[in-house]
């Protein structure tokens, strides 16, 4: 009976955890935010236009910071065969290419030369969420629930 229970409760939090939107936070131009830093003071914002990703650098206030000695590498792709896609820099954003819709989006940050790179990660769904219809990338129904 224990095991029945504990191959119960052990198959809930998998689905669960496959099927949770995690912390997702908008940004103020209505994009992903990823955070590339380790204490909140620098994010990038990832916006879809154009058939490619647009990653913003805000700061802390999530206000834009001006692109100078900052750099972005970016792997995309599906889990297990993510391969490096090319960036570039464009006014005041990164542009990379988009991955396709369930795949992974892999990005490296760095302040300056010098600088320890920040990874950051996020999943592309865009199948809609079952309870707001916004596309899942977006959706912050998991993290308003928790508020």
């Amino acid at each position: 009976m224990k095991k029945q229970i504990l191959t119960l409760l052990s198959s809930l939090a998998i689905t669960a955890a496959a099927f949770a939107h995690g912390d997702v936070e908008i940004g103020p131009n209505g994009g992903r935010i990823l955070e590339f830093s380790k204490n909140e003071t620098m994010h990038g914002e990832v916006t879809v236009k154009g058939g490619k990703f647009h990653i913003a650098v805000l700061d802390k206030a999530m206000k834009p910071v001006a692109l100078a000695d900052q750099t972005l590498t970016a792997n995309g792709g599906p889990t297990g065969k993510a391969a490096k896609l090319a960036v570039e820099k464009s006014g005041d954003h990164f542009v990379v290419p988009m991955v396709k819709s369930g795949e992974w989006l892999i990005v490296q940050f760095k302040e300056n030369a010098k600088a320890k790179a920040i990874t950051a990660r996020m999943q592309y769904d865009t199948a809609a969420c079952p309870k707001c219809k916004g596309e899942e990338w977006l959706c912050v129904c998991s993290a308003e629930k928790k508020k």
